[in-house]
């Protein structure tokens, strides 16, 4: 069955996502947009994964735990699991290699934990912007061994992205799908490589209508991950 779908939703955890990006208001926006599978995938942590997919579930949308990791390069990966506890687990990988530099939330923004009433629970001290010491050509690999898929973001962007900073697609770094967030197509993605399109929003009002599906075989999160890699 096809269902729509948006991988790519960050929730106030994000210091650059605003505050109201809380799980419920991001699950409650997209049962309105007709999005039917949603995945949180916020900067270097999986801390709101869990209360998200509660939310999810209780809106009748398929929760997919994820995050949007910053590697070693600057390049950002989302990074898709089938369920909660594999998608903490590689948060806490991902936690202990990331620098220790306080987050400035004047400056960069809050980095809220949620509850289960949808309301703040703490605050991440750490900056989540910054490169986790992992590298881009191990995360496919990582990510696999948490069950889940990972695949390089907004490669069609100027900042962040696998093509901009390494200039080139290597089938050696292990992506079987690239991200795009427009319509055009770069050059340097190979033909056969599948390509999803994501709002990654960062505000209520970036979240899309409905627009693209995804064949999945179950409405869970693990029946995403094996519809991506079957792709």
């Amino acid at each position: 069955m096809d269902k729509y779908y948006d991988l790519h939703i960050h929730s106030c955890l994000s210091p650059c996502a605003d505050d109201d990006m809380t799980p419920a208001n991001i699950c409650a926006m997209a049962k309105l947009a007709g999005l039917e599978i949603v995945a949180l995938t916020d900067h270097n942590s999986c801390g709101n994964v869990r209360v998200f997919c509660d939310r999810a579930d209780k809106q009748g949308l398929i929760g997919v735990p994820g995050m949007e990791l910053t590697a070693r390069e600057e390049i950002h990966v989302v990074c898709l699991f089938p369920d909660c506890d594999n998608a903490e687990r590689f948060s806490d990988y991902v936690s202990a290699r990331l620098p220790d530099i306080a987050n400035k939330p004047r400056i960069f923004g809050n980095q809220f934990f949620i509850g289960d009433g949808d309301e703040p629970r703490g605050e991440e001290p750490r900056l989540l912007l910054n490169a986790a010491d992992i590298g881009v050509y191990d995360v496919a690999a990582l990510a696999a061994g948490y069950g889940g898929i990972a695949f390089p973001a907004h490669i069609d962007r100027d900042a962040f992205s696998l093509l901009t900073v390494l200039g080139m697609w290597d089938d050696g770094l292990g992506f079987t799908l690239a991200e795009c967030r427009g319509e055009l197509r770069s050059p340097a993605l190979p033909a056969d490589t599948p390509v999803l399109t994501n709002s990654d929003a960062h505000r209520l009002d970036a979240i899309p209508d409905a627009r693209r599906t995804l064949p999945v075989a179950a409405p869970t999160a693990k029946a995403v991950i094996d519809a991506l890699k079957a792709l």
